[in-house]
């Protein structure tokens, strides 16, 4: 029994510390992916405190009210206090997890009236090409499937106006955490404020066809600086630009 008990205590001990970890959850990247995060926290603690009382609740009935000799327990058919509370929690429970994800929400999806930044976004079969119109720049895949960059600049509000010529595609960073369809004839966008450097993979995550595996890119989340120089070194230079 003692060895039993050691070992579910030790199952419990390596499960608490990974559910812990990073593994397996991206850093949020952008203040959308901290509000999305915190709507995650809030969800998994209100679980936590409702399991760990109720878990509480069925050890103390099952000790207290266990059986001690033939005598029968009370038979009252109701319990009015105990029903009210048992009523009244979980629906105040709902109800704040319910108001705190809509407002999560509005924060997400909500659109700027004036972004700092501008970029068009299509996603084809099989790969992404990003213009940005106001610096007349477009970032394509290279050779042999390498994926074409995405630069933003930390600090900025990013508009990403989604779109597709051909079949449904998914806008999926997972350091955003939000994804975004691409449907075709339906016109989606997004802000995003990035707020850290670094760089990252996108994916398509809306299974497309058959070279679905091909649609990455790269995000590259740069100071305004070093994104202005991205910008000028690959702006086409005149003679491009005539041709």
């Amino acid at each position: 029994m003692t060895h039993r008990w050691r070992n579910t205590g030790l199952a419990l001990v390596v499960l608490l510390a990974t559910a812990c970890t990073e593994d397996g959850f991206p850093t949020p990247s952008s203040d959308q992916a901290e509000d999305a995060a915190s709507l995650w926290w809030v969800a998994l603690i209100a679980a936590a405190v409702v399991g760990g009382i109720t878990m509480a609740l069925i050890i103390f009935s099952i000790i207290r009210f266990r059986r001690r000799d033939d005598r029968l327990p009370d038979q009252r058919d109701n319990h009015l206090t105990l029903e009210v509370v048992c009523t009244v929690i979980p629906v105040a429970i709902v109800a704040g997890l319910f108001a705190y994800t809509i407002n999560v929400e509005r924060k997400v999806t909500a659109l700027s009236d004036d972004p700092d930044l501008v970029v068009d976004v299509v996603g084809y079969q099989w790969g992404w090409t990003f213009t940005y119109p106001e610096a007349g720049v477009t970032s394509v895949p290279g050779e042999d499937y390498e994926p074409a960059v995405l630069a933003v600049p930390v600090g900025a509000t990013v508009r990403f106006n989604l779109h597709s010529p051909d079949v449904i595609h998914s806008f999926w960073v997972p350091e955003f955490l939000e994804k975004r369809d691409l449907i075709p004839g339906v016109d989606n966008a997004i802000d995003v404020d990035v707020n850290r450097t670094g760089t990252w993979t996108g994916r398509c995550a809306e299974f497309c066809g058959l070279d679905h595996w091909l649609m990455s890119f790269e995000v590259q989340a740069m100071e305004p600086a070093d994104f202005e120089a991205w910008l000028a070194a690959q702006a086409p230079t005149a003679g491009e630009a005539s041709a």
